[in-house]
């Protein structure tokens, strides 16, 4: 039996942070009711058409819900929104604008008075409260205040991760605490309020260059594909043009690969690089050492050798290349979901889910749940129909 079965999730969420903290509940077997704009649905829906017609992000985040399309400025689309709520939500997630949700009755103080065992989780950019609370926060830009483009990309060039890693975290946390939220109340009978932060969901994963560089010490430097302060560990040059990428953790590593793949057992002794932080500090003299050993050699011929000393090692992967990956194949982590536009392949959530699957059901068209829900609260057709025509749904 999936976990979350019983557990009913009202969601006021674009984009991907909120959309990705309930998409994992869904897999959970939570039912998640998904509020959008009439006529325009979530804005991700419209990012792209990548997949099919259909946006890329939007496909990713949102399957296994239900779409239900409410104006919730309109009186009449905030009382259906209050009655789904008061009647059947165990979790509210929302990621409007800073203060939207408040001026909706629809913060923790406000619902928790009707229904005391709810939880309610706001994710935003900064919090709840504090000097940058109203700031507008999109990836890119908390991925700048985070620290995290300081320290990523070249020398020359500071960059952004290619996936939205700030809402990633954001979502992953929103999650996590969602599901604490419900044991608590499982124990306790208490509902909560969970404040998200994308900020300090980000700065939690910058630890290690936020602890690098304590007492203003310098920071680790951005070196493109490399390690910033482990040597050798980043993409090298074969003699075919094609890259290799390798990593070294300990000195009895670097005597392997001295020995058995660069096949100079001198170099092991060498006191340029005598140590992980000599070889830091002597990372071009040795760039040019490796790169020079392995212009005689095919990519393939690299990676044998590598492989025998036992040394880690990876292929740089194009998006077709990891479609077909053949330990994702081997492991048959490839399901599928549905679409308004036909079957589409999805990975399945990570994890052995030894004990019942997870749930794998269609990607929602844009109000495909409408009807379905209002009937169930009690509207009759008739209703529904007058609904549509004053906008409220």
């Amino acid at each position: 039996m999936q976990p979350l079965k019983n557990i009913t999730v009202v969601t006021l969420e674009h984009a991907i942070a909120a959309p990705f903290a309930t998409r994992q509940l869904a897999d959970l077997g939570a039912r998640v009711i998904k509020i959008e704009r009439p006529g325009v649905g979530d804005f991700a829906r419209g990012y792209d058409k990548r997949v099919r017609g259909l946006a890329s992000h939007f496909v990713w985040t949102n399957r296994s819900k239900e779409s239900l399309t409410l104006d919730v400025k309109h009186p009449e689309a905030q009382k259906i929104l209050k009655r789904l709520i008061e009647e059947d939500a165990d979790v509210v997630v929302q990621n409007l604008a800073p203060g939207a949700a408040a001026r909706l009755g629809l913060s923790y103080a406000a619902l928790s008075a009707a229904r005391p065992g709810i939880i309610v989780c706001d994710i935003s950019g900064y919090g709840d409260n504090g000097p940058y609370r109203d700031k507008k926060a999109y990836d890119l830009l908390i991925q700048s205040e985070a620290g995290f483009v300081s320290v990523t990309g070249t020398e020359d060039t500071p960059s952004k991760a290619g996936p939205s890693i700030a809402d990633i975290a954001a979502g992953m946390y929103a999650y996590t605490n969602i599901l604490a939220a419900l044991m608590h109340r499982q124990q306790t009978g208490e509902g909560q309020h969970i404040d998200i932060s994308m900020l300090e969901a980000l700065t939690e994963w910058m630890g290690y260059p936020l602890y690098y560089s304590l007492d203003g010490a310098a920071p680790p430097q951005r070196t493109g594909a490399s390690h910033a302060t482990i040597y050798p560990y980043g993409p090298f040059h074969a003699g075919d043009g094609k890259t290799v990428m390798l990593g070294l953790q300990n000195e009895r590593e670097w005597k392997a690969f001295c020995e058995q793949v660069l096949q100079q057992p001198e170099l092991a002794s060498d006191e340029r690089f005598a140590s992980n932080p000599k070889r830091v500090a002597q990372r071009a003299a040795l760039y040019a050492l490796i790169v020079q050993a392995f212009s005689t050699l095919t990519a393939t011929q690299v990676v044998q050798r590598l492989e025998a000393a036992q040394i880690a090692n990876a292929q740089v992967n194009t998006m077709a290349e990891v479609w077909a990956h053949p330990q994702l194949q081997a492991r048959k982590r490839w399901s599928s979901v549905d679409t308004s536009v036909g079957t589409v392949p999805a990975l399945l959530p990570p994890g052995s889910w030894t004990k019942g699957a997870p749930r794998m059901d269609a990607v929602p068209a844009l109000g495909q749940h409408t009807d379905a829900i209002l009937s169930a609260l009690g509207y009759s057709g008739e209703q529904i129909v007058a609904l549509r025509a004053e906008g409220a749904v």
